[in-house]
């Protein structure tokens, strides 16, 4: 079991990464890492977390350069099973395109087959779908674009694609909404005193082969803001309890998988500490803040100030 991603094809994966980020270092058609189980599961928590502030900035912002008819055109970087679309397109007024990035062909067919028709106010709602990596994301591809948005997303990418992206963004002037990202606290409740130490260990698990984990908010809004960009930053923790034990159950046993990959040395102490919180868990006794940060970038007006 990986943190963040439930069950994979296979072990020694990093925890965290999605389906149809990041292609495998092999096979170009590699499975991908995520399970449309696990999306599924963790949808609700998702969309809960996510911050409605943005929203009021993105309604008031421009439809779009020339050639787009007056629609918004959104890039979903990263897109999984849809559920980003699913939660921001009816939130939005007026006619909307969107383009679903993966890699994973099931995926984008579950993201097509699943998506609102329907904006706010009825306007209609259509999709297009890229296969492809988008960590070779350029301004090109985003040619048209009015916003670009994707969900944990960020801290699966390097310093380097970050930057890749944030050069995306400021070459087609469009706003880049980026949520749910992994900020490296957790908060279980009740407390143990080997929380801080699995924690430490997870957040060491991110970091692994130069991947950002909970350093990539600081990173984003960095590049964003050397750009140019005006960033703005929300909290958007999953709050985990009896209501979702299914979801907590998961991510239990891929929090501290995770953190034993890392630091093999904890793993007595781990697997007692699981069994504890698993059976909490099961009692209706544990609640889990894991906090998350969305991030919005809004790109410098063309000649002039941000």
């Amino acid at each position: 079991m990986i943190a963040g991603a439930g069950p994979v094809a296979r072990s020694g994966a990093r925890a965290g990464v999605r389906a149809g980020v990041r292609p495998g270092k092999g096979d170009p058609e590699e499975p991908p890492l995520y399970a449309p189980e696990w999306l599924r599961l963790r949808e609700d928590a998702d969309a809960e977390a996510r911050s409605p502030e943005p929203l009021g900035t993105l309604r008031a912002w421009p439809s779009g350069p020339p050639g787009t008819a007056g629609r918004t055109v959104v890039h979903d970087l990263g897109c999984g099973t849809g559920s980003m679309g699913r939660w921001l397109a009816p939130r939005l007024d007026g006619a909307q395109h969107w383009i679903l990035h993966d890699r994973d062909p099931r995926l984008l067919r579950h993201a097509v087959a699943s998506s609102p028709r329907r904006a706010a106010d009825g306007s209609p709602v259509t999709v297009g779908t890229r296969r492809g990596d988008i960590a070779r994301l350029t301004a090109h591809t985003l040619a048209g674009a009015t916003l670009v948005t994707a969900s944990a997303l960020l801290d699966v990418l390097t310093r380097e694609e970050v930057e890749a992206l944030a050069d995306a963004c400021a070459g087609a002037e469009c706003p880049a909404l980026l949520t749910l990202t992994v900020a490296g606290r957790v908060e279980p409740d009740p407390a143990d005193p080997l929380d801080a130490e699995i924690a430490e260990a997870f957040n060491a698990h991110q970091r692994r082969t130069g991947l950002l984990g909970p350093d990539a908010t600081a990173a984003a809004r960095e590049a964003f803001t050397e750009r140019g960009a005006t960033v703005r930053l929300y909290p958007s923790p999953w709050r985990l309890g009896p209501g979702r034990t299914a979801l907590t159950e998961q991510w239990l046993r891929g929090w501290v998988g995770a953190a034993v990959e890392q630091r093999p040395e904890l793993r007595d102490r781990a697997e007692r500490y699981l069994r504890s919180r698993l059976a909490a868990c099961a009692a209706g006794a544990l609640r889990v803040t894991v906090h998350h940060t969305d991030l919005l970038a809004l790109p410098r007006p063309t000649g002039g100030p941000a």
